[in-house]
């Protein structure tokens, strides 16, 4: 099996929740602002309820009467269940997330249900083995118009383990990652065949196959993610997202014979567990500090997976 194509990579990095799987996804990434209509609609609807029971004589307190008390109870419990969970809870502390591809097997699996943690990132940076839920840069979904909203901002999430963390010289080589020289041990590193297969593969199958090596390069005053298949430097129609191809043959030898430089401050880098069904780092480049969004930290769904998800 060849390496696998950006369109494949993209097919594995976002597929499409149905059923209840969807409803939940949806009602986790309900838009504040959808939220803030639903609780002043809710409240205008409580006080006309309220004007109109308020008044009504305890002895005409019959069905109409019990029936605007009970609507209003239940506007109540939304209003303040609403302002808690999305207005307070979600933006800082916890929120839910639904994995949508195979980028991080075996550590997640396609419709895991998360938790992510928000307030720790408020407090720390991200470490070396973090698994990460971020906002990707356009570079990573411009492919995919949907994914970007017409005043050029991303609107989806990934999800990916931290691998560089400022400071860090990171390179991959014959499938082994080296970070400041090092060989790092990655107990998590996974190896699926693209989305039209389901079987795992053999060693004897990866050892047969391409292994682009990897770095970052500084070219021009741009970091660029570097991938080397042989004689091929970021192919656009396997590797590498289009924002980082080399646009001529000066380019190619600048990138592909260039050392290899240190992530810069304030930048990460993130790749995905399932190193040839990922769409990551390595084709897109680095995630700034300011576009993480927390730490994945529970597995709360389906039972059967319950439980807190291993960062080393």
């Amino acid at each position: 099996m060849g390496s696998l194509s950006l369109a494949g990579h993209l097919f594995a990095q976002q597929s499409s929740p149905t059923g209840w799987a969807d409803t939940i996804d949806k009602a986790a990434r309900t838009p504040q602002s959808h939220v803030i209509i639903v609780v002043l609609i809710l409240t205008v609807v409580r006080l006309a309820l309220y004007l109109y029971t308020k008044d009504v004589p305890a002895h005409l307190r019959h069905t109409g009467y019990k029936t605007a008390q009970f609507i209003n109870e239940c506007c109540d419990a939304v209003v303040y269940a609403g302002i808690f969970v999305f207005l307070i809870i979600r933006p800082y502390f916890v929120q839910a997330f639904r994995i949508p591809s195979g980028s991080m097997i075996s550590t997640l699996l396609v419709n895991d249900f998360i938790v992510a943690n928000k307030l720790i990132y408020r407090y720390t940076d991200p470490q070396h083995g973090d698994i990460v839920v971020f906002r990707p840069p356009p570079a990573a979904v411009r492919i995919d118009p949907t994914q970007i909203d017409p005043d050029g901002q991303v609107n989806v999430d990934f999800i990916k383990r931290c691998i560089g963390v400022p400071g860090d010289l990171i390179e991959v080589k014959d499938d082994v990652l080296y970070r400041n020289g090092e060989a790092v041990q990655e107990p998590y590193k996974h190896f699926t065949r693209p989305p039209e297969f389901t079987d795992v593969e053999t060693v004897e199958e990866r050892s047969s196959e391409a292994k682009p090596n990897f770095k970052l390069v500084v070219y021009k005053g741009k970091y660029y993610p570097v991938t080397i298949d042989g004689s091929v430097v970021n192919d656009t129609d396997r590797f590498t997202s289009r924002d980082y191809a080399a646009p001529d043959g000066e380019a190619i030898t600048a990138l592909r014979d260039g050392p290899p430089a240190k992530i810069p401050p304030g930048f990460y880098l993130m790749l995905g567990d399932n190193r040839n069904g990922s769409y990551d780092g390595r084709a897109w480049g680095l995630v700034p500090r300011s576009d993480i969004v927390g730490r994945a930290e529970w597995i709360w769904w389906p039972m059967s997976r319950f439980g807190g998800i291993k960062s080393k």
